[in-house]
């Protein structure tokens, strides 16, 4: 138990190492970004004013409002202190609403879209990648390299050739949002359904660039235990092959959970950007949103949430692959 003490402290504490330095550049990218973000906000409350210090003074109302009017070690502080609180700030593109209001709107339409589809991608790819090592024929000839195929367009280039054909020529997707624009969330029959339309090409464009690279690891590791030397020697001993498979696979199975800690950094890169292309009212459109219009507290705050939600879950599978590896258990143990 002493060796999976050490084992565990030890990765925690990587962990929040990376994650203050994570806090620390989340913190001061968006403000290291050219712009003032609140002349702008100031000039729509002054229109059609004319005195000179009273726009002024408008202007330093609304800098002491987002503390930018002190420098940049105190805002840091003042910006740790607040997180400690749960207040990530006031936004510049929707103010007055609040950071984490408009954050709590969003991050569900993105896990709910995101998770399902990283997983559903994740065992596909695996199942494709076992299928194609074992089989072979032409399974492994044709199938396969056309998924691969498949899964290296890159992501915004799939949410548009999902948009074109299935939602712009065949019609029979809408093209965006999350539910239809006449209707108002509710649990009724109508706003159900709508969701479930709006739901699949954004779900099925992360489904499909998943698949590949999942299939390609598990292909390699399946061939590597095929003709691993255990494998050989079980074979000699008359034992059912049913039997090595299982074992097969579950040995070429350890390298792929780390596989989907690492597919769940997707939701950084590639999966948000179906949401960009498609207008989900996920994070993923209101981060494009917060960055267009320089909207330095949601941006920090998008950004915090999604890095800490990758952080726990590699956290999570690091150590769980400790408890069930048995090579990482034989080396706690000595």
């Amino acid at each position: 138990m002493k060796g999976y003490a050490k084992y565990f402290s030890s990765k925690i504490a990587w962990y929040l190492l990376t994650l203050v330095i994570a806090v620390i550049l989340n913190f001061l990218l968006p403000r290291l970004t050219p712009g003032n973000p609140v002349a702008t906000i100031a000039s729509k409350a002054v229109t059609g004013m004319t005195d000179a210090n009273a726009i002024q003074k408008v202007y330093e109302d609304y800098s002491r409002m987002f503390g930018l009017d002190k420098s940049l070690p105190e805002q840091f502080i003042l910006y740790i202190s607040n997180l400690f609180k749960g207040d990530m700030g006031i936004s510049f593109a929707y103010f007055p609403r609040e950071v984490s209001n408009l954050i709590g709107s969003a991050i569900g339409w993105t896990v709910a879209l995101q998770l399902p589809a990283i997983l559903v991608g994740w065992f596909l790819g695996n199942l494709l990648g076992a299928v194609a090592a074992y089989i072979k024929g032409s399974f492994d000839k044709v199938i396969f390299p056309i998924f691969l195929f498949i899964s290296n367009v890159p992501a915004f280039g799939m949410a548009i050739i999902l948009l074109f054909i299935f939602g712009i020529y065949l019609n029979w997707f809408p093209t965006s949002g999350g539910y239809g624009f006449d209707l108002i969330p509710s649990m009724n029959i109508n706003f159900i359904l709508s969701v479930i339309r709006h739901y699949q090409m954004p779900f099925w464009s992360i489904v499909l660039i998943t698949i590949g690279g999942q299939a390609i690891g598990m292909r390699s590791m399946s061939i590597y235990e095929l003709n691993a030397d255990y494998v050989k020697y079980s074979r000699f001993l008359g034992i059912k092959d049913k039997v090595i498979v299982k074992y097969v696979f579950r040995n070429a199975m350890l390298p792929q959970i780390t596989g989907l800690a690492l597919s769940l950094g997707t939701m950084v890169g590639g999966a948000l950007v179906a949401e960009m292309i498609f207008s989900y009212p996920g994070l993923g459109t209101r981060m494009l949103n917060a960055v267009t219009g320089q909207d330095y507290p949601v941006i920090s705050g998008c950004t915090l949430i999604i890095t800490v939600g990758v952080l726990l879950a590699n956290l999570v599978v690091e150590i769980l692959y400790g408890l069930i590896d048995p090579r990482i258990k034989a080396a706690q143990q000595e």
